[in-house]
């Protein structure tokens, strides 16, 4: 067990906080202007991780804490005779069906080569054959217009694997889907080239807090925001008003980009993903300590 004097732990909390803050400031004052971003939300929205908690250090597993009694208010640490630990047990008498779930399907994710050929499509599909009063972020023009958008969508292959982007596809849009993706063959399906499998790399490490080192769910947040970036500069919206120049991957250089961008993020994505995996097998061996 590594010991962090109070004075060690606090530099440490202090530096995440300000990292954090560079995301969670300007969303919280774009609430209190009631102002929507149509890439930054999603990661405040769609996931669920208030900025609260995003602003929140945990060290994770294998560290005591001195002088750090105010930890003992948040759910699963402990008092031992150097300080304030994780409670591996408490943790797991409650999350191990998580813990197991998220270990099988990194590992599975890891265990295949990236695929590159998607394009970002995936928010066309959600668009496809929608009246503009339905489209989600019908603040902002499609940049092709929605006849030049469902031509894109009608003359490309679309393979969207992941079932939290399928599921959001419109119904005209999902028969013209090359797999028909569900929950419960996620882990069967799920590989480390699709832009949404590593944005959700923040999701399964929030998941596993406090057993999660903030660093590593940082690091996590860090590279969902990347991704979002591409994801919606690829999509069918004009963004440009926002700063955010389109990846028009309706042409050869486009997809190209497009593709170039999806394979450097599935490199970065893939230290992290393994760091999640030993996060699960280390909490994991307490079970099989019992």
């Amino acid at each position: 067990m590594e010991v962090l004097t109070r004075a060690e732990w606090h530099e440490l909390r202090e530096a995440h906080v300000a990292r954090m803050r560079r995301f969670t400031g300007p969303h919280q004052e774009r609430k209190l202007r009631k102002e929507k971003h149509p890439v930054m939300d999603f990661l405040f929205t769609y996931y669920s991780h208030r900025p609260v908690r995003l602003e929140r250090w945990h060290p994770g597993p294998g560290v005591v804490l001195e002088d750090a009694a105010e930890y003992l208010e948040f759910p699963h640490y402990k008092a031992t005779p150097d300080g304030v630990a994780l409670d591996v047990e408490s943790f797991l008498g409650q999350r191990a069906k998580t813990v197991e779930f998220v270990r099988q399907l990194l590992t599975a994710t890891l265990s295949r080569p990236p695929r590159l050929g998607c394009f970002g499509l995936h928010e066309w599909a959600m668009v496809y054959r929608q009246e503009p009063e339905e489209i989600r972020h019908n603040a902002w023009p499609l940049r092709l217009g929605s006849d030049g958008t469902d031509r894109v969508v009608e003359a490309s292959r679309i393979q969207c694997g992941h079932f939290d982007a399928f599921r959001f596809f419109t119904q005209p849009a999902r028969p013209r889907n090359a797999l028909q993706p569900t929950r419960e063959d996620q882990v069967a399906n799920e590989q480390p080239g699709c832009l949404h499998a590593n944005m959700d790399l923040f999701k399964w490490a929030y998941k596993m807090e406090p057993a999660t080192p903030s660093d590593l769910v940082a690091d996590c947040f860090e590279l969902a925001a990347d991704v979002r970036e591409l994801d919606m500069r690829a999509s069918p919206y004009d963004l440009a008003g926002l700063g955010y120049d389109p990846v028009p991957i309706e042409t050869p250089d486009g997809r190209a980009e497009y593709a170039r961008q999806q394979a450097a993020f599935a490199e970065r994505a893939r230290p992290l993903r393994e760091r999640l995996v030993f996060v699960c097998q280390s909490i994991l061996t307490v079970t099989s300590l019992r």
